[in-house]
């Protein structure tokens, strides 16, 4: 199989759990628009490439198929899911298996408001958000929210400018000086989140690792422990059944009060994936099956439970010169 993984960033050892899944089936072909990204270090092939907003970014992404005869593409990064799916036809034209969501679902899970609505509309249990400060001023007078608050962004990713808030006059000034914020209740409940695999043939979920977040830092939980409840894996697949997704996905949850919100969906391999993996929970083995056409059987919650996952750092040291030597270019 050879796989594309797009805006590969510092994820070495997402590309680590591959090769030991694959081995030498698999050629590992990476982009990314800078050059001393450390995860290339564990790349077959190797792209520098365009910001994701340039609009040569897509046309080299499909030479770069063509050439490497990518059988399946992916993306680390939330911003470029929207354009995985937007240009999802011209990918499979190609025989390329695009693992990210179809154009609504992707929309919603970028625009965590609009998805607020969306799962309100459906009545699936999530934070009380508002989009505006004028909104929730209105709220708060009627006495239907109280403080403290959480403000994130309604795009983006990595939980950057996320945090609570104390008091009307302070929402007020950081809503103000920060216009992409929206204002959710206050969660005080267990904080979880679950790597889940849907089938990119029958679109259902087809395996399910839930964790309790232990320990979390700007780009999410580093330390978390695997647990299992037949309640969570059944609001799963009833949120699943209302979009339409391809492939990995992270989710957040709340559990208060008996019950589970549903914070936020992050269709690709989240950061805390490699808890996942070093569990038994092999999400390469079903991308393998996708990529050959063959459909996955359901196997959800296959794993142990009370499994610790505790995330450090580590390096990749390479000379300037090598690093030139091993980008690829388009050409020859």
């Amino acid at each position: 199989m050879n796989l594309l993984f797009c805006s590969v960033g510092r994820r070495c050892e997402l590309l680590k759990d591959f090769r030991r899944t694959l081995g030498e089936e698999l050629k590992i072909v990476v982009t990314d628009h800078s050059e001393v990204a450390p995860a290339m270090a564990f790349a077959d092939r190797a792209y520098q490439v365009p910001l994701i907003r340039d609009p040569e970014y897509i046309p080299m992404i499909l030479e770069i198929c063509k050439k490497e005869e990518i059988d399946a593409v992916t993306t680390l990064i939330d911003p470029e899911i929207m354009l995985l799916a937007e240009h999802r036809a011209e990918f499979e034209a190609l025989g390329v298996l695009v693992l990210a969501p179809y154009e609504e679902t992707a929309r919603l899970c970028f625009d965590k408001y609009e998805m607020y609505r969306f799962l309100t509309r459906n009545n699936i249990n999530t934070p009380r958000t508002w989009g505006s400060f004028s909104d929730f001023l209105k709220a708060y007078e009627a006495g239907e929210i109280s403080f403290p608050v959480f403000v994130k962004p309604r795009t983006g990713s990595g939980s950057v400018g996320a945090r609570r808030i104390d008091t009307p006059e302070l929402l007020g000034q950081v809503m103000e000086e920060d216009k992409s914020l929206i204002v959710q209740e206050l969660m005080t409940g267990q904080d979880l989140d679950a790597d889940v695999y849907v089938d990119t043939i029958s679109h259902q979920p087809v395996a399910i690792f839930s964790k309790r977040k232990l320990s979390t830092t700007i780009g999410g939980a580093n330390k978390t422990i695997s647990f299992k409840d037949e309640a969570l894996f059944a609001f799963i697949r009833k949120v699943l059944s209302l979009m339409k997704f391809c492939g990995p996905l992270d989710m957040d949850f709340f559990y208060q009060d008996g019950e589970y919100y549903l914070s936020e969906i992050n269709p690709r391999f989240g950061g805390a994936y490699l808890h996942a993996y070093g569990a038994g929970v092999d999400f390469v083995k079903l991308i393998r099956e996708n990529a050959a056409g063959r459909e996955n059987r359901e196997n959800i919650g296959d794993f142990e439970e009370d499994v610790v996952m505790m995330m450090y750092d580590s390096v990749v040291i390479r000379k300037k010169s090598e690093i030139e030597a091993a980008l690829c270019s388009l050409e020859g």
